[in-house]
């Protein structure tokens, strides 16, 4: 396994659990997780830890200690997974959402808040202070901007005047050349997976196995990518190919693995998540 198992935790919620009102028996998550090699000692580690971050919040049932989402990672969960399956490559509109801030040097940590939550929303670092977004972000830099009433926060409208300047602009504020790599080993790693009549046949804790490490990767590239306008992308751009390769074998791995889920956590699923969502 080659993601963290706090990872794995979050995306079997977020692809099966949350279907079954967010929650979990603790044997339930030790037989799922056991498919990834993860020792039953190590589950109840791990589980106490997330419990203890507010993750979730837990309730008895007779000798059994069941784990429920909090209503944060609820919406975490589903902001999350509109980033990863939602993704909407807008014409370029020729302005940039610009993001200027000052943050009083004694107080760090909200600086590395703040900059966790203007990359969240799409935006690059231009310089330590300037953030631009080429998708518009106006009004959620405006509400960040009021919610962070630690740093002066100024939100602008930007443009350069020429597309080749906005390449250029797009080249300094995020690492394309490094993404472009991430996105031909994800191409890489999964397109031998693309095969729907094989992938329909799999064993379901192997379908469930290899779906949840596709969403995993496909996370990190989502919240990575700034979704660039295609007059923006470079040349021979491969985002767009790993999306539709990521959302070809998710769909394709959902029947054997919704059905082993469903098994492990006794029917439970208040509705069958839909192929592919």
């Amino acid at each position: 396994m080659n993601q963290k198992p706090r990872a794995v935790i979050l995306n079997l919620f977020g692809d099966y659990l949350r279907y079954a009102q967010g929650e979990a028996r603790l044997g339930e998550l030790v037989a799922l997780l056991g498919d990834f090699g993860m020792e039953p000692a190590a589950v109840r580690v791990t589980l106490s830890r997330l419990r203890k971050e507010g993750w979730f919040t837990t309730r008895r049932e007779g000798r059994e200690t069941v784990y429920v989402l909090s209503p944060r990672m609820m919406q975490i969960l589903v902001e999350g997974r509109k980033r990863i399956f939602q993704r909407a490559e807008e014409p370029w509109a020729g302005r940039w959402t610009m993001v200027i801030y000052q943050v009083p040097e004694a107080n760090r940590a909200v600086r590395e808040t703040l900059r966790r939550e203007l990359a969240w929303l799409g935006f690059g670092q231009l310089s330590p202070s300037t953030w631009m977004a080429a998708q518009p972000r106006f009004d959620e830099a405006k509400a960040l901007a009021a919610e962070t009433g630690e740093a002066s926060i100024d939100v602008l409208w930007a443009s350069s005047g020429s597309l080749a300047e906005d390449r250029r602009l797009a080249a300094r504020c995020w690492d394309l050349a490094a993404l472009d790599a991430d996105y031909r080993a994800f191409i890489q790693r999964y397109a031998p997976l693309d095969d729907a009549p094989a992938n329909a046949a799999k064993p379901g804790p192997e379908a469930m196995v290899e779906r949840t490490m596709l969403v995993g990767d496909a996370r990190g590239l989502a919240f990575s990518d700034p979704l660039l306008p295609l007059e923006l992308q470079p040349d021979g751009w491969l985002g767009r190919d790993a999306y539709e390769l990521f959302r070809r074998v998710h769909a394709q791995l959902a029947g054997p693995a919704n059905a082993y889920v469903d098994e492990v956590i006794g029917g439970r699923f208040a509705a069958t998540p839909p192929l592919g969502v």
